[in-house]
This record gives C-alpha cells, sequence and structure tokens, in this order.
C-alpha cells in the first residue's frame, strides 16, 4: 500500500509545541497531503536505534484525533502502536492526526519537557504514516507559550528550511522518516559553542546549568579527538561523512549516557564532569565524558553507516537480531579510550589504568564463562537492557569484553603482521565498502568477518575470533600484550570484604540490603538471595556503613550466623567464608622494552 501520486503526494509535516511544561505534553500533528484510498495507517516505532529494547513508546501517547480538512473523521487503534482512519471516499486530503504526547523520561531515548528545556526523538513524537517512509519531512517546531522560555533556542542535526535561521524555532527539513528519527531535538536556555574540525563545523551544546564551564577547552579537546576519527576512517581525504555535527549534552547532578545519531549525538553527565575555567588537571569525570562523546562520535561510522546486515534497513515495529553488537559496540568501545590516547588527551598510564579497569569489571561476573559475545548480541533486548540481580552471573557485556576482543585482536594483527598492520585497516576497509555500495550498501554479515580480517590485513585470526566470539574463552592477554613492552599481572586485592567473604553486593542506600549474590560465594551457598535485608553478623546488628568492618575481622573458612529478613520473615543463615574476590589486573611498562616492543607500542598509541 503506498501513498497516492499529486503534488502533495509525496511530503509530510509535522508540527511539534511544547504545550503543557507542567503536565510535560508536547502537541504534535502530523499532515498526509493525500491519504491511502484504502484507509491510512499511522505507526509508532517500538524502540530507537542505538538502544537495542523493544521500549513502547506509544504508551506515552495521551490523545487522538484525525481531521479531513477540517473535519473531524474516526480513528482506529489497531494494535499497541498502530492507529488507523478509514477510506474516506472521494476525499483527497490534506489528513491530519492531531495528539499529545506525555514526555517525562531524563534519558538520551525517548522525550523530556518541563520549564526548563525540552528534548526529544522523532521516535517518541512523530507517528509515520505507513507507505511514507521515503517521504520529504518538514518539521514546525514550535516555541512553547509563557515568560519561562523566552531565551530558549533549539539545537537539532536537522536543516533549516522556509528562511528559519539555525538555532531559532521554526521551520526544518530531512529527507525521509528514516533521518528524522535520527536527528534528536534540545531546546531551552543552551550553552553553545562552535568549533571546525578538518573543516567541518561542529557544535557542543549543553542544558542544564553548570557553573564557570569552560567552553573554549571542551571545544578544543573534543576537536583533537574528532580529528583523530575523522582520519582514522579517511586519512587520504580528511573528510567527514556528515556536513555538520552536533553533540547535544545534558548536565544533570547525577547521570551518564550517550545515544549515537547520523551527524549528532545526545549526552546526559553529571555537570561536575565537565570543565571549568581554571581546571588544571583533566579530572577523571572530564575523562569520563571526553571518552563518552568520543564513543558516540565513533558510532557516525561504525553503526550509523557501517551496520550489521540484520538493521538494513531497521524494522521500528520488532526486535532486529544480529549476534554482531560486539563489533558495533565492542570494538566502538575500545576505540573511544584509545583515540584519547592518541589524541594526547589522557597519558598512557591513564590509558593502561581505563584499560586495567575493564579487564576487571568483566573478570569480575562469572557470566562470561556461560554466554558468548554472539548470544550476548543476540539477545540484547532480552538481558543486556533488562538486567536483573542475576546478570552478573548469566550475561557477559558485548561493550565491555567486545572491547576487549578488539583490543586483543588489534594487539595480535599488530603482531604478526610486524606492525604493518592493524584494526584501523579493518576499520577502513569496512567504510570503503559502505562508501563503494552507496544506495546498494547491505550490511556486514555475521559470518564474514573472518574473511574481512585477513583482506584487510593479510591475518588470519579465524580460530581466535571464534573462540573469543562465539565461544566464552578470554584471550590470553599476558602473552599479547608482552610484545609490546607491557605487563599483564594479576593479584588479589579486596575492594569489598563483602564481596570478597560473602560473595554479595548490597543495594545503594542506608539499609543493608542485597542487591546481588555472585556465584560461587559463601552467601550463594548458604541460601541468601537478593532482595533480603541484613540484619545481624554473629549477634551484631548489620549496617551499610558497618558490615564490610565486621568482616574484615574476619579470615576465610570462619564460620559466621547472618540474620536476614527475606519479605516479612527472619530467617537465620550459617555462612562459611570463602575468598572469592576475582584477582585484580594491573597494567605496567617493563623495566627495560626492547626496541622492538617500543616501537609497536608507539604505533599503537600514536
Amino acid at each position: 500500500m503506498g501513498p497516492a501520486r499529486g503534488p502533495h503526494a509525496m511530503k509530510l509535516h509535522y508540527a511539534i509545541r511544547p504545550a503543557n511544561a507542567g503536565a510535560h505534553l508536547f502537541h504534535v500533528t502530523v499532515t498526509v497531503g493525500r491519504p491511502s484510498a484504502e484507509g491510512q495507517l499511522f505507526m509508532l516505532p517500538a524502540w530507537i536505534p542505538g538502544s537495542y529494547m523493544i521500549r513502547e513508546f506509544a504508551r506515552n501517547i495521551v490523545q487522538v484525533a484525525a481531521l479531513a480538512g477540517d473535519e473531524r473523521v474516526p480513528v482506529e487503534k489497531l494494535d499497541k502502536h498502530t492507529w488507523r482512519v478509514p477510506a474516506l471516499g472521494d476525499f483527497e486530503g490534506p489528513l491530519t492526526l492531531v495528539y499529545e504526547v506525555y514526555a517525562w523520561d531524563a534519558s538520551v531515548r525517548a522525550a523530556l519537557l518541563d520549564t526548563t528545556l525540552g528534548f526529544f526523538n522523532a521516535t517518541s513524537v512523530f507517528l509515520l504514516p505507513l507507505g511514507w517512509e521515503d517521504a520529504r519531512v518538514e518539521v514546525d517546531i514550535l516555541p512553547p507559550e509563557g515568560d519561562y522560555a523566552a531565551g530558549w533556542r533549539v539545537a537539532t542535526g536537522l536543516a533549516p528550511a522556509r528562511g528559519t535561521k539555525r538555532h531559532a524555532f521554526g521551520t526544518y527539513t530531512a529527507r525521509d522518516y528514516d533521518e528524522l528519527i535520527d536527528c534528536p531535538v534540545l531546546m531551552g536556555e543552551l550553552a553553545l559553542a562552535r568549533f571546525d574540525v578538518l573543516g567541518t563545523p561542529h557544535e557542543i551544546v549543553i542544558a542544564g546549568r553548570v557553573p564557570d564551564l569552560d567552553l573554549e577547552r571542551l571545544s578544543a579537546d573534543l576537536a583533537r579527538v574528532c580529528a583523530q576519527q575523522i582520519e582514522l576512517f579517511e586519512p587520504a581525504t580528511r573528510r567527514a561523512p556528515f556536513a555538520r555535527y552536533t553533540f547535544l549534552t545534558l548536565a544533570v547532578g547525577e547521570g551518564y549516557g550517550g545515544l549515537e545519531h547520523r551527524n549528532s549525538t545526545a549526552l546526559i553527565c553529571k555537570r561536575d564532569d565537565l570543565p571549568y575555567r581554571g581546571m588544571a588537571d583533566t579530572t577523571e569525570g572530564y575523562r569520563r565524558f571526553l571518552g563518552l562523546a568520543s564513543h558516540e562520535y565513533f558510532h557516525a561510522w561504525n553503526v550509523k553507516r557501517i551496520r550489521p546486515a540484520a538493521f538494513v534497513p531497521y524494522a521500528l515495529e520488532r526486535e532486529n537480531y544480529t549476534r554482531l553488537l560486539w563489533l558495533f559496540e565492542g570494538f566502538t568501545s575500545y576505540y573511544d579510550d584509545l583515540l584519547l590516547a592518541r589524541a594526547g588527551l589522557i597519558t598512557r598510564p591513564q590509558y593502561f589504568g581505563l584499560l586495567a579497569r575493564n579487564f576487571n569489571e568483566v573478570l569480575a561476573a562469572s557470566g562470561r564463562r556461560k554466554q558468548s559475545l554472539t548470544e550476548s548480541s543476540f539477545d540484547a533486548w532480552i538481558k543486556y537492557y533488562r538486567q536483573d540481580e542475576n546478570s552478573p552471573n548469566a550475561i557477559v557485556s558485548y561493550y565491555q569484553k567486545g572491547a576487549l576482543v578488539a583490543l586483543a585482536l588489534d594487539l595480535a594483527i599488530r603482531v604478526r603482521s610486524g606492525g604493518k598492520r592493524s584494526l584501523d585497516d579493518l576499520m577502513r576497509l569496512l567504510w570503503a565498502r559502505y562508501t563503494e555500495a552507496g544506495e546498494d550498501y547491505a550490511g556486514v554479515h555475521e559470518e564474514e568477518i573472518g574473511e574481512l580480517i585477513t583482506e584487510a590485513t593479510g591475518v588470519v585470526l579465524d580460530d581466535e575470533l571464534a573462540a573469543w566470539t562465539e565461544g566464552t574463552a578470554d584471550p590470553d592477554f599476558g602473552a599479547l600484550l608482552a610484545p609490546f613492552g607491557l605487563l599483564f599481572t594479576t593479584k588479589p586485592l579486596r575492594e569489598s570484604a563483602a564481596r570478597a567473604l560473602l560473595g554479595l553486593k548490597l543495594a545503594p542506600g542506608a539499609e543493608p540490603r542485597i542487591a546481588q549474590v555472585f556465584d560461587g560465594g559463601a552467601a550463594q551457598a548458604a541460601g541468601l538471595s537478593a532482595g533480603d535485608l541484613l540484619v545481624a553478623l554473629d549477634g551484631l546488628r548489620i549496617t551499610s556503613a558497618s558490615l564490610d568492618a565486621m568482616l574484615h575481622r574476619r579470615r576465610p573458612g570462619q564460620r559466621v550466623e547472618v540474620l536476614a529478613f527475606r519479605r516479612d520473615q527472619l530467617l537465620p543463615f550459617e555462612l562459611t567464608l570463602i575468598d572469592s574476590a576475582p584477582p585484580q589486573v594491573e597494567l605496567a611498562a617493563a623495566d627495560k622494552p626492547t626496541g622492538k616492543a617500543k616501537k609497536l607500542l608507539e604505533r599503537w598509541l600514536s
């Protein structure tokens, strides 16, 4: 079923206004120039690309009405996210749906509105008339009414149209619905800075109060990491794959996250992570923000353009299964910090510290021995994005272990090719495949990764790739890092006595309630469970603050009695303490690396 032909047949028009900030409501319209003669269907996506979980955005649509011209006509809901306006006889158009969207999701994935700012992804607010996926789109982004919005501006990757000035309310345009949903919109009182990277304009836009924000330093640092990424993929042309790029950032008291888009990214960070004027050192929080921005920017190539075959095209009404998220998210997680090091934004010891942290977080979870990276990728929809108290014992992160596999592949390629090839060559080959195919790009198939590695580097790693991604084996990082003059060592380090001796983690808060019980620990063996409220240890009251201190007086092999409430029943548990803390990894440079090792290390990190 497709749209009828005519002067308005291939143009969609949307309008959105922050209608009631106190109630968190956007007022939205979508107008079809000429509806389908068989009845026009409208659908809202069930998920947003880049965040692999069905989120049922349609649940936030409050009410829907349909207008044929100026006359109200029936609209029927067919399923959880589809509406139908029945056939209207000789009526040719226009047909308009009018509806409200509740927007109170303080994340990068949906929509948010109050008297301080507005934010939305099109997947949360713009119904798609089925059959009109390829129609050109115009969007009127209308200002809210009220004095509170007098200083508001608009930031988005959408192109201004009909005389609208950039950052102003007005009309914006997209080539089609796919581009529309890839350009989130942020509005409010915005801190904004523009900077060029190899001839391409970029912007950093921040909503939320940040005292004494150093936009100049932030812009300069972002420019350095962006240049590294452009040159990685396009060393000859040094040309970005977009005409401009925008970092849309919401600064809050507590928060962290990002979502990639074709020419922008939506970020949430702690305001304290952003740089302030006079800040002498690069703080840990600022490094974390730069790593987040680097991660989402890398996605402009790796997943927004170079896609798994399962995402070509996206099916927005259902899950899109792929076994390759370890490549698209894991490789991106590898390069985000590596490119900070190459750009000189973090020191090499700091980079090695970030690698060691990732090693420790992966090794601490027994789930890596039960779920492969390909399984983790495939089951992201029901497991990684829906984690519970048993997740550390059941799943592996395709982000974190995927990054370690990328590291292992990179190190192996560099050594076996005598330093002449690297994982960078694979990324450039994948990019070349995309640019050569153009509109006919069919995506990356699951079974071809080994062949692509060999084609790009001349190195055969099929057995290792299968063991690390289809199986649950850990790469031998001691052997892989040694040729680079790096020592991979482990030692027992008890960061938490509760983790080491009891094998559990408490939930945040004042009361000592168990959040997770880990495989192989004393708590699991004794029958303690997530949700239990700890009361006493050997007759002494337990608090969240006192538990570790109480355990530091005890040693593995000792027996203790724990009293805990499960729901409203007080239960006794006899535990034999077990030192089950995972080994802690440390990375350090060898005292006297060889000249060959120095050269390999320099090529890797420069």
